[in-house]
């Protein structure tokens, strides 16, 4: 079946395209949604002024996500997580947590627009990117910090503790 999409579809195409898809997936998931319509003669004509449209339109938003990438640039986030010996996190920091944190700092951003394969797992600083637009990528660094949990705590208070503190061996009484 043919369909136009109404808008960007990831591995599809982008709004105003015409694409062959399964009867199925157009039926059950692309035309419900209203991401797509069927590709009529009728509707065939109105593509041109989709086109025309949405490229008015995808210029302006990619004008905002510029502008909304030269805020977020300098932005460094820091995540504090319990972690084993070797650096590896017990939990993660994800895509969500990304979010929230940017949010913390003023900024709405939906979590699904950061690219995050898999959530971070290891301490250290990383570089994620969130895709604004489809043209506009911003980098932001994201630094997770190993939380000092009560074992590693005890060992350091242990190895800091002066010799006088030590007991001191009973000399042997003389005779």
């Amino acid at each position: 079946m043919e369909v136009i999409l109404k808008q960007d579809v990831d591995n599809l195409g982008l709004r105003g395209e015409v694409v062959k898809v399964a009867d199925g997936y157009a039926r059950n998931y692309l035309l419900p949604k209203k991401m797509a319509m069927q590709a009529t003669e009728a509707n065939k004509g109105v593509i041109e002024q989709m086109k025309a449209a949405a490229a008015r339109r995808s210029a302006a938003e990619k004008t905002v996500a510029e502008e909304l990438a030269a805020k977020l640039a300098p932005i460094e986030l820091s995540f504090t997580r319990k972690s084993g010996e070797e650096g590896h996190l017990f939990g993660s920091v994800t895509a969500g947590d990304i979010a929230t944190e940017i949010a913390a700092k003023g900024f709405e951003i939906d979590r699904h627009k950061i690219v995050l394969p898999e959530p971070l797992k290891t301490v250290g600083e990383t570089t994620v990117g969130i895709k604004l637009h489809r043209e506009v990528i911003v980098q932001i660094k994201v630094q997770i910090i190993a939380e000092a949990s009560e074992e590693t705590a005890a060992a350091a208070e242990a190895t800091e503790a002066p010799a006088a503190e030590a007991p001191v061996a009973e000399a042997p009484a003389a005779e």
